[in-house]
């Protein structure tokens, strides 16, 4: 059975939409800037939605007194814009898997600041929404999905294993449509726990550069709608071809040898009958530990012949959870545009590795795709989108 991607929505740092999000990566725009979202003791670099929550809720029609996480408003704005994109018949079963890893924290900070000083103070209202499941019962209502719905956590792979689920349900007769992705908002939670591991980079990342020092974090939410393959029906692509893989090595870190990410890849590309890719968007998270074991598994699975490659995350920020919601509709445009994106703060391989990743945006044949996220955990998904 043919699964075929029919509707897509994002919003991140270089905008919101499809149109704003390929001009600004056509142009060479970084979205990794000041952090203004939050007061933070914690110095670096950001990618934010140029949103405050405010300014989503009147993009989304919903009133400014009504309480809503801003991983739900992201997520909200993207798959509306998915869902409109698809054309989805009124008749049609309908099934929505979100994935997120902060899911209300931002509101539940906001809550234990007060609460914590007195405990009869703090709005019991910013904690209603705590829990990851709440946002994709937001989206859901938001967007009219009154089918199957369900909700992924499994870290930075969480947006791309929600797109495999929802070929799973498609494959096995539980839907018609499918809506996946993700959505992640930055809070003082996520940028904390990343400073204490000592992986975020005070300067703007350069992912797969023998200088990286790390990642800048980043916000927002990928959408793609996915359903069967049938005649007549418009399409952007197939989903051709995915994996999910863990190298079972260690909480945070990858194996040396890139276990994980090799046989994600690999069984990705087995599952989808094709022998080559024309351009891969790699995790490329610009931490030393990653890029060095991403690049391992390039290399293991295509020797000498590593396919055209880049990571967007110098444009986007490292978005979390919605990562692979994201990159997965990014690697959609380039399929649909023909185009391999630039991968920002490149200047010098990996000594190791010797890859070099596409440097700046560019035109070229792009007839298959493939998209990888890995997470903390080991848990690595690859996705691979064809013609």
């Amino acid at each position: 059975m043919a699964i075929a991607v029919c509707g897509i929505g994002i919003i991140s740092a270089i905008g919101n939409g499809a149109a704003e999000t390929l001009a600004g990566l056509q142009a060479g725009h970084s979205g990794i800037g000041k952090l203004t979202l939050f007061d933070s003791a914690v110095d670096v670099p950001a990618g934010e939605v140029p949103y405050d929550n405010r300014a989503l809720k009147r993009l989304l029609g919903i009133p400014e007194r009504q309480t809503r996480s801003r991983t739900a408003l992201l997520g909200m704005a993207a798959a509306r814009q998915a869902v409109a994109d698809a054309a989805i018949p009124a008749a049609a079963r309908v099934a929505l898997i979100s994935g997120t890893s902060v899911g209300g924290m931002d509101l539940t900070e906001d809550f234990y600041r007060d609460f914590r000083l007195d405990g009869s103070k703090g709005r019991l209202r910013g904690v209603a929404g705590h829990d990851c499941a709440d946002s994709t019962r937001q989206i859901a209502r938001h967007c009219g999905i009154g089918g199957y719905t369900a909700t992924v956590s499994t870290a930075c792979s969480s947006a791309a294993n929600a797109i495999i689920t929802g070929a799973l349900l498609l494959e096995n007769g539980m839907a018609d449509y499918v809506v996946a992705g993700g959505t992640d908002a930055l809070c003082r939670f996520t940028l904390n726990g990343f400073n204490a591991l000592s992986i975020l980079d005070a300067e703007p990342c350069r992912p797969f550069d023998a200088t990286r020092a790390g990642l800048n974090l980043g916000e927002g939410a990928g959408y793609v709608v996915l359903t069967r393959e049938v005649p007549g029906i418009r399409t952007y692509c197939r989903l051709a071809g995915y994996a999910n893989a863990n190298d079972a090595h260690h909480q945070t870190a990858s194996s040396q040898t890139g276990e994980g990410a090799y046989r994600a890849m690999a069984g990705a590309l087995t599952r989808s009958g094709l022998e080559r890719v024309d351009y891969i968007n790699v995790h490329g998270t610009g931490t030393p530990n990653n890029d060095m074991t991403e690049g391992t598994a390039l290399r293991r699975l295509f020797g000498d012949r590593v396919p055209p490659f880049s990571s967007t995350k110098g444009c986007t920020g490292h978005a979390l959870a919605a990562a692979g919601g994201i990159e997965a509709v990014l690697s959609v445009l380039a399929l649909e545009h023909g185009l391999r994106y630039g991968n920002l703060g490149f200047t010098e391989p990996i000594p190791e590795l010797g890859l070099r990743p596409v440097a700046r945006t560019e035109r070229a044949r792009v007839r298959s795709v493939l998209s990888n996220s890995f997470g903390f955990g080991g848990n690595c998904c690859s996705l691979l989108f064809a013609k």
